[in-house]
């Protein structure tokens, strides 16, 4: 990006006003379209869904789903964590990533996960450097996409003691 200032990566909440952004970022990043329930489930969540902007521009999300386990407690569900081709490796998706599980060390969550395809090497990495886990195979999990196959990619987090 050359010796000019240091451009600022912002992350920002999503809303009403900003759900276009997090739209049209999921149809440049992914091959799959996602439905209304989707969206509702990444407003839903809070803090747990953020769009990442490089200056002015949006570069970047991640968009969590909370479930609801057992005996009260709560995991979340990253439903998708991308960035722009031009904009990877500034750091965004680790910004995202960090602002994710620095909220469930706060709040007392004690697991995320989420599906990865299986020849997404690059994701597969990129979530291991955090930690991250295979913790299973699902056979046929997409549709549309080929291999149908993904893994679910999880993380056991410690709690903070407060």
């Amino acid at each position: 990006m050359g010796g000019g200032r240091e451009v600022p990566i912002s992350l920002e909440g999503l809303r009403d006003k900003n759900l276009m952004q997090l739209k049209k970022l999921n149809t440049a990043l992914f091959p799959v379209r996602y439905n209304d329930k989707y969206y509702a489930d990444a407003l839903l969540s809070g803090d747990f869904t953020k769009l990442a902007y490089y200056g002015d521009i949006c570069v970047g999300s991640i968009a969590c789903r909370l479930e609801k386990k057992g005996a009260g407690a709560v995991r979340v569900y990253i439903m998708t964590l991308g960035v722009l081709a031009p904009y990877r490796g500034l750091g965004i998706g680790t910004r995202l990533l960090n602002h994710v599980l620095e909220l469930c060390s706060k709040e007392n969550i004690s697991e995320t996960y989420l599906h990865v395809q299986t020849n997404n090497e690059d994701a597969i990495n990129f979530y291991k450097k955090f930690g991250f886990e295979i913790t299973d195979t699902i056979k046929n999990y997409y549709t549309n996409i080929t291999p149908p196959d993904c893994y679910v990619v999880t993380k056991y987090i410690t709690q903070s003691k407060k």
